[in-house]
């Protein structure tokens, strides 16, 4: 056969793979499939962007005076940026002499990313396996958080194991597995009322025996004012710092609508076992999102990641300038 019959039969039967695999992809109708659209984080944070750019509006509309900068510092506190950040804050924007409102809206940007301008927001696991102990008061959403995290680690080619040191409550051994289930995860767990410190150190024995990355250990929910708990929070850090020779990262995990009453939270927990890093959630609910800003003013303890919203990768690495920018989106 003519070697020119040959390539064109080769490019008739390519070009018909390519049209019966273009018509299967389009749905009935002829229709071209959509892409799913994925909500900004500006529209995550609607309830704190509205808190503070609607009060932001009308002062950058008007005249840059004592009023405005008055006003400023009055939004700010209303969206729980903390009356000493709130108060330092304008100090400094105020100190940058603005000529007019655009000059404060950008100088305020730029003073609130600096705020939160630090290099030690992602997870340090040097450890094999590393050690992730999180901590935090009950109803914070750290079970869920727990299983978030440990998707977003198997998302990067990691295999965690988790450690369900939370022997008190009696749901909570079957809550974090129903959710490692989902995240096709492996819990190391034990009796209930059993030493948390016991289960969290099989965990981490489990984990190493079975090469697994990292042991993500859950904790029993406890009011920070507690001493007794705290101690005995102390005790699960102890025992794993001394089997695994270091504790990678310790995560509290902080309800977003407390607002400045988590303050206190981060405090204490620092204070008792040593806090590397908040995961801040529920910001998608409340209209308290600057409370992020006031514990990195306040207490230098860095947000590492925010949850807003439900589903599974709705926990997400904390990028202060696209933070700022959704806050400031409105105004």
């Amino acid at each position: 056969m003519d070697p020119i019959y040959i390539i064109l039969i080769a490019l008739a039967v390519v070009l018909a793979v390519v049209l019966v695999a273009r018509a299967r992809r389009t749905p009935a109708g002829g229709a071209t499939p959509t892409a799913v659209q994925v909500p900004s984080l500006a529209v995550r944070l609607a309830k704190t962007r509205e808190a503070l750019s609607g009060r932001l509006r009308s002062l950058f509309a008007g005249a840059v005076d004592a009023a405005f900068w008055e006003g400023l510092e009055e939004a700010l506190i209303a969206a729980d940026v903390g009356v000493s950040a709130s108060t330092e804050v304008v100090d400094r924007v105020r100190g940058s002499n603005p000529a007019n409102a655009e000059e404060a809206r950008g100088a305020l940007r730029d003073e609130l990313i600096q705020v939160l301008d630090r290099d030690d927001r992602d997870l340090m696991l040097e450890g094999h396996p590393a050690v992730v102990i999180v901590v935090g008061v009950n109803g914070t959403g750290k079970t869920t958080s727990i299983a978030k995290l440990a998707n977003r680690m198997k998302k990067r080619g990691m295999e965690p194991l988790l450690g369900s040191a939370d022997t008190f409550r009696a749901a909570a051994d079957q809550q974090l597995r129903t959710w490692a289930d989902r995240v096709g995860v492996e819990v190391v767990g034990g009796q209930a009322g059993a030493d948390p410190a016991s289960v969290a150190f099989d965990a981490y024995q489990a984990a190493r025996a079975r090469g697994r990355d990292v042991v993500i250990v859950d904790t029993a929910g406890r009011l920070h004012s507690k001493a007794n708990l705290m101690d005995e929070l102390g005790k699960v850090v102890r025992v794993m710092a001394r089997e695994a020779g270091n504790i990678d990262e310790v995560l509290l995990v902080l309800d977003a609508t407390t607002g400045q009453n988590g303050i206190a939270q981060v405090r204490q927990f620092t204070e008792a076992v040593g806090v590397t890093g908040i995961v801040l959630t529920k910001l998608d609910g409340t209209a308290r999102g600057g409370v992020a800003i006031a514990v990195e003013q306040e207490l230098g303890v860095p947000v590492k990641y925010i949850g807003i919203g439900e589903g599974m990768d709705d926990l997400i690495r904390f990028e202060p300038v696209t933070f700022v920018d959704a806050l400031l989106e409105d105004a």
